[in-house]
C-alpha cells in the first residue's frame, strides 16, 4: 500500500469515526433507561462494539472504492456515501440529544434507503465493498424497527 492509499484509508476510517462522535456525545442515560423497550431489544453494552465494527467497514467499503474507481470516477456512490454518514450522525442527538424517537424514526427512515443505495453503487463498482456494507443495511434495518417501536410504545 502506498503513503497516499494510507492516507486516503485514514480519512475514511476518520470520516467514520467523526460520525460515531455524535453517540460518545449523547449517551443514553437515565431518560432512555425509564422508556418502555420491546423485550427483543439487545442489551446496551452490544452496541458499541457492533457500531465499532460496521464503522470500520463502513471505512473500508469506501476506500475499496476510492481505489477502484477514484473520487473522480465514483463521485456520485461516495456522494451517497457521505449523505448516509451524515444522516448517520444526526440520528443519535435527535433521538437521545433531543429525546425525539419520532423525528429520530423518520430520520432513519431517509437513513435506511441511503444506506442501501450506496450498499448497491459501491457493489456495481467494487463487489466487495459493496458486501461489506451489508450487515450495515441489517442493522439499521434492526434498528428501524426498534426505534420505531421504542416510539410507539412512549408515544
Amino acid at each position: 500500500m502506498n503513503t497516499t492509499s494510507l492516507f486516503v484509508l485514514l480519512g475514511f476510517i476518520a470520516a467514520c469515526f467523526l460520525a460515531a462522535l455524535t453517540g460518545a456525545l449523547f449517551r443514553p442515560g437515565d431518560w432512555y433507561e425509564q422508556l418502555a423497550k420491546p423485550s427483543w431489544r439487545p442489551p446496551n453494552w452490544l452496541f458499541a462494539p457492533v457500531w465499532t465494527v460496521l464503522y470500520v467497514t463502513i471505512a473500508v467499503s469506501g476506500w475499496l472504492v476510492w481505489r477502484e474507481a477514484g473520487f473522480a470516477g465514483a463521485a456520485l456512490p461516495l456522494a451517497i456515501y457521505a449523505l448516509q454518514l451524515g444522516l448517520n450522525a444526526a440520528w443519535t442527538p435527535l433521538f437521545f440529544g433531543l429525546r425525539q424517537p419520532g423525528w429520530a424514526f423518520f430520520e432513519i427512515c431517509l437513513l435506511w434507503p441511503a444506506v442501501l443505495w450506496t450498499t448497491l453503487r459501491f457493489g456495481r463498482i467494487r463487489p466487495l465493498a459493496g458486501y461489506l456494507l451489508v450487515p450495515y443495511v441489517l442493522w439499521v434495518s434492526f434498528a428501524l424497527v426498534l426505534n420505531g417501536t421504542i416510539w410507539l410504545m412512549n408515544d
